[in-house]
């Protein structure tokens, strides 16, 4: 599984399995989605330890991995996010790989790590308000998404 990640990440997302449009194993959007929220983690400049741990909840959470599969798919959407820029090439594996109420979680997923550090900074949501564009995920969707990360959060979580 892990060679199919990188397979993934470093093929700008276009390999043999979603080359054809067809979106995808369950492996990809997984691996899309880490890499959504790890970009989100590091939109603000800091990818902190609450935002580590938020991602690594929500990965065990939504695809059930646990331990050290949780920290080698943030590593590895760690190095996708440092080495390259593939922000649509993970939202369209997430738009085909995903059905809307799916894309809507992952939008709410992306609010969550926004969240986690208490801030919400402007770049953070400019990311979230284009990947929510980019997999046809409605503003007021969105827009309830955030709402209910927020109140997980405590209501925090204003814009820098």
């Amino acid at each position: 599984m892990l060679d199919r990640i990188k397979a993934l990440i470093f093929n700008d997302g276009a390999d043999d399995a979603t080359a054809d449009g067809s979106g995808g194993g369950a492996d990809d959007v997984q691996v899309a989605a880490v890499a959504l929220l790890v970009e989100a983690a590091v939109m603000d400049g800091d990818f902190d330890e609450a935002e580590r741990k938020a991602i690594a909840g929500l990965i065990e959470n939504r695809f059930g991995f646990e331990g050290a599969e949780v920290e080698e798919l943030i590593a590895l959407g760690e190095e996708a996010v440092e080495n390259s820029n593939q922000l649509y090439a993970f939202t369209r594996v997430v738009k085909t790989g995903f059905d809307f109420k799916d894309r809507i979680e992952m939008i709410e997923m992306l609010w969550d790590v926004a969240c986690a550090d208490g801030t919400i900074h402007d770049f953070e949501a400019n990311l979230v308000r284009r990947v929510a564009g980019l997999i046809h995920v409605s503003d007021r969707d969105s827009g309830a998404a955030r709402k209910r990360a927020l109140a997980r959060m405590g209501g925090s979580g204003a814009a820098q």
